[in-house]
């Protein structure tokens, strides 16, 4: 009876191990994730393969009940209600496209892996293994990524072994030669630590103190200069005035977050601002589901929360470049970079602000997650993180 009890306790263990280690925001252990899809394959029952998956995906987003908790000011419990609502998306899909048929498990799991890719499921895909890509197989691109999902395919088969030692081996030589993705010339992101107060502090001083930051970085040669996440609160007609008036006769243009109001709620954006004036660069995606993205207020007549436009503007133009921006939660999740990366940018742009993070892995894993991607396409990377 004991024996019936411990292999099903021993992969239900394994898996969260794999999700705390591959997950823990250091970008070369992000393959020790492929370890999932073989604890899911050698499941012995579907019971078996939800717990699996629970224990997987909970401990690699093991962070999200504090921040939630630090985010609201709040106890732990919306945290925690919130940390299993976003798993049974994941835990539903890897559930449901379980098999013991070992002849059509490949094509299973690679559904579930494309499932957990896109919307509506992709909206809470965190932690995808797919990511692991760009670990094994920088500046491999699109094929990379073909001989990643092949990988994949070949993790939850009999000849599991023979795979994983394949990949072990590519893991090994990415390690050996690894080198972070390199910032675009004339580039320079700016990482601030103003808790919360970014973004909600929106006063004369603070746009001062960013003003002065921008001046230090321009005096240091960079012509363009990218600021978190939220880092100029609301986008009025009297923020883009002050800004351009203080741009003077510098070249430099700024690429900061902001928050610009609608009829029905908002839009988290990037807006560029040079000496001829500022305009909206960018609007994010992908919302935070929750704390920002609430459709269901739509359902009930109400107003209010972030606006998702999901395939919308994947690529911006930035000066004579292309641009892949991503904002805070698109970094965790699938379709926003790859939608991004067939239309070959020229580099990737992210930014964040974390201040809610704090005692959790997120904006490590955040850093890992889009710098691996960035490795994947050989494009270099400019971050700007407020914690």
């Amino acid at each position: 009876m004991c024996r019936d009890y411990f292999r099903p306790a021993l992969l239900i263990f394994s898996s969260m191990v794999i999700g705390v280690l591959g997950w823990s925001g250091y970008v070369l252990l992000l393959p020790v994730a492929l370890g999932f899809p073989v604890l899911w394959s050698i499941s012995q029952t579907r019971t078996v393969a939800a717990l699996v998956s629970a224990g997987y995906f909970l401990a690699a987003s093991r962070g999200l009940p504090q921040g939630v908790a630090a985010f609201y000011s709040s106890d732990i419990w919306p945290g925690l209600l919130l940390w299993l609502c976003a798993s049974l998306s994941f835990v539903a899909v890897h559930t449901v496209l379980w098999t013991k048929n070992s002849g059509v498990r490949p094509f299973r799991y690679l559904l579930a892996a494309i499932f957990m890719s896109i919307p509506p499921f992709g909206v809470t895909g965190w932690a995808h293994p797919v990511t692991a890509a760009g670990a094994l197989f920088p500046g491999w691109g699109w094929w990379g990524l073909g001989f990643m999902t092949a990988g994949l395919a070949g993790l939850v088969t009999r000849m599991w072994p023979d795979v994983a030692i394949a990949l072990a081996g590519f893991w090994l030589w990415s390690a050996a030669i690894w080198t972070d993705p390199k910032l675009p010339e004339g580039w320079h992101g700016v990482d601030l630590e103003m808790g919360a107060s970014l973004g909600r502090e929106a006063g004369l001083q603070r746009q001062r103190d960013l003003i002065a930051t921008v001046r230090n970085a321009a005096n240091d040669g960079a012509r363009f200069v990218v600021l978190p996440e939220s880092a100029l609160g609301f986008w009025t007609l009297t923020v883009a005035r002050l800004w351009t008036s203080a741009s003077g006769d510098s070249d430099a243009t700024v690429i900061a977050g902001a928050t610009v109001l609608n009829a029905t709620g908002y839009d988290n954006v990037l807006v560029a601002i040079d000496r001829e004036g500022g305009s909206i660069l960018y609007r994010e995606r992908m919302p935070v589901p929750g704390s920002m993205w609430q459709p269901w207020r739509s359902w009930f007549g109400e107003s209010g929360g972030g606006r998702a436009d999901f395939f919308a503007n994947p690529v911006v133009s930035i000066g004579a470049s292309r641009a892949a921006p991503l904002i805070c939660y698109e970094q965790l999740i699938v379709w926003p970079i790859l939608q991004s990366m067939m239309h070959d940018p020229d580099f990737v742009v992210a930014v964040g602000n974390g201040w809610w993070t704090e005692g959790t892995s997120i904006v490590a894993i955040q850093r890992a997650a889009t710098a691996a991607w960035a490795k994947l396409f050989a494009k270099p990377l400019v971050l700007s993180f407020n914690t």
